[in-house]
């Protein structure tokens, strides 16, 4: 009797992304296709850069770092969330929770600061060719990465052991369908406010500058562009930016949203709507508009199958 004490005591409980009724099976195997295409989609992108020398570039690099996060992304929290579906348990334990916060932090920042990264070498490679390869060199490339990874790890464990030291209501009844600091927030019994500063402050900087880097390296690449004769080139470009920026915009609008607003002024079901687009759209998304698109990785794609007949 006293472990299923502790065990109501300690566990968080997932209302989930919508409430469960007859829909669960409907909606386990909608999740389990979607999860599924965004996991293939990434491991396929990141075979053909590691089998095909012609992507062993700077760009492909990043693009295979990418890749690699979303797979992990979307695998921190779909899984569990696909499960409660089917499971009569909808709980997740205290320190499961704290690890799923703790990644899901990681991987968001650390793709936060890639994209920006990854703007910025799109940007050398057509705005100053000349010096792309020393600009954009292996050592440079690492040390991007190790960056985004270390900083976002770094910011991570700060607020992954803040919040989890933080006295818990009674209530454990997380209106989510994972562990997440705004989620997490309302079953605090004392005041958040001062700390929502430092959410706020974090935020800006792993999410909006990285997205102003973005837009301003977009916006010389298309200045660039749009001076050479070819409209052919230019259409190529104008595409490729917008589908892009697109695709970022909708990863940086929708972490924003949830992540610089108090938790007072905070709707659960927009939270979750909003949270499907960052958790699950854009990972699915990423691997089929950076690069499935792209004519140097559908050869890449040809090549592989050829050599496999």
């Amino acid at each position: 009797m006293k472990t299923e004490n502790q065990t109501i005591e300690t566990d968080f409980i997932f209302l989930g992304l919508f409430q469960y009724g007859p829909m669960d099976s409907f909606l386990f195997v909608a999740i389990a296709i979607l999860f599924s295409v965004a996991l293939m989609g990434n491991i396929t992108l990141i075979l053909l850069i590691r089998l095909d020398p012609r992507l062993h570039t700077p760009m492909y690099f990043l693009l295979s770092q990418l890749s690699f996060i979303d797979m992990m992304y979307i695998s921190t929290t779909v899984p569990k969330m696909a499960v409660n579906f089917l499971s009569n348990s909808k709980t997740i334990t205290f320190l499961g929770c704290e690890i799923q916060t703790f990644v899901f932090l990681v991987l968001g920042g650390t793709e936060a600061l890639l994209l920006g990264f990854m703007s910025y070498d799109r940007y050398v490679a057509i705005c100053h060719p000349l010096r792309y390869p020393v600009l954009m060199s292996k050592r440079i490339c690492w040390f991007m990465v190790t960056c985004a990874w270390t900083s976002s790890s770094v910011n991570s464990l700060i607020h992954t052991v803040y919040v989890f030291q933080l006295p818990f209501c009674t209530s454990r009844l997380v209106n989510h369908f994972f562990c997440e600091v705004p989620s997490l927030l309302p079953l605090v019994c004392q005041d958040t406010s001062q700390y929502e500063h430092t959410i706020l402050l974090s935020s800006l900087i792993i999410l909006l500058l990285p997205f102003t880097a973005i837009v301003a390296s977009y916006a010389c690449v298309l200045t660039v562009v749009f001076q050479m004769s070819s409209g052919k080139g230019q259409t190529k470009a104008i595409s490729t930016c917008s589908s892009h920026l697109l695709v970022a915009s909708l990863f940086y609008m929708t972490t924003l949203s949830t992540y610089t607003r108090p938790h007072s002024v905070h709707s659960p079901e927009e939270d979750k709507t909003v949270a499907v687009f960052y958790t699950m759209i854009t990972p699915l998304l990423n691997p089929f508009i950076y690069s499935l698109r792209n004519k140097e990785v559908m050869g890449a794609l040809r090549r592989l199958f050829v050599w496999k007949m």
